[in-house]
């Protein structure tokens, strides 16, 4: 029971991890477009499966479509994606250059952060809900005794506990890259 309350918290944290090296925060990343979904040869598929994408400086993306015709919907697909990144067509291949961020863009990133930590914190409540529910059907059925439910719950807060506070410090920690100017 702890071994999935502890993949379900990893995946919630993992996923966190994730969602927020997606966001801009004016330094170029391959993850600010690699899951972008573009229109080519009848389907949409992520832009990383399209295109060789790097970072060629701090400041700029290059993508590099593995087909060339397909290099006009990639750069609708960046545009429609609206995600505040021009692409610019050098023929071969697209730059994009990353802006800095305004005092403005900056205040809504801190608030997705804040969104996106809460969904965190949300998915840790609903492993430890389980994690509960699963506790009391064993002590209901006479698997364990109240001794080893109460034992089993405190293990349970306890994970709960070292996660939230790992989900905050996350939090915490890309507030600052955004605020810092």
């Amino acid at each position: 029971m702890a071994h999935d309350l502890k993949t379900d918290i990893n995946k919630a944290t993992d996923h966190l991890k994730t969602q927020l090296a997606k966001l801009q925060i004016g330094r170029a990343s391959t993850m600010l477009v690699e899951d972008i979904q573009v229109e080519a040869y009848g389907s949409k598929i992520a832009l990383k499966g399209a295109a060789n994408i790097s970072v060629p400086d701090a400041q700029t993306l290059r993508i590099e479509p593995w087909d060339k015709a397909i290099m006009a919907d990639i750069e609708k697909g960046i545009i429609a994606a609206n995600v505040g990144l021009n692409p610019t067509n050098m023929g071969e291949h697209l730059l994009i250059s990353v802006p800095p961020l305004t005092e403005e863009r900056r205040k809504q990133l801190t608030k997705t952060v804040h969104t996106e930590v809460e969904v965190a914190r949300v998915s840790i409540r609903n492993a430890r809900h389980e994690a509960l529910k699963t506790t009391k059907r064993l002590k209901d059925e006479k698997e364990i005794s109240e001794d080893e439910a109460k034992k089993m719950d405190k293990e349970v807060q306890e994970i709960v506990d070292k996660a939230n506070t790992e989900v905050a410090e996350i939090g915490k920690k890309k507030e600052t890259d955004i605020l810092t100017v």
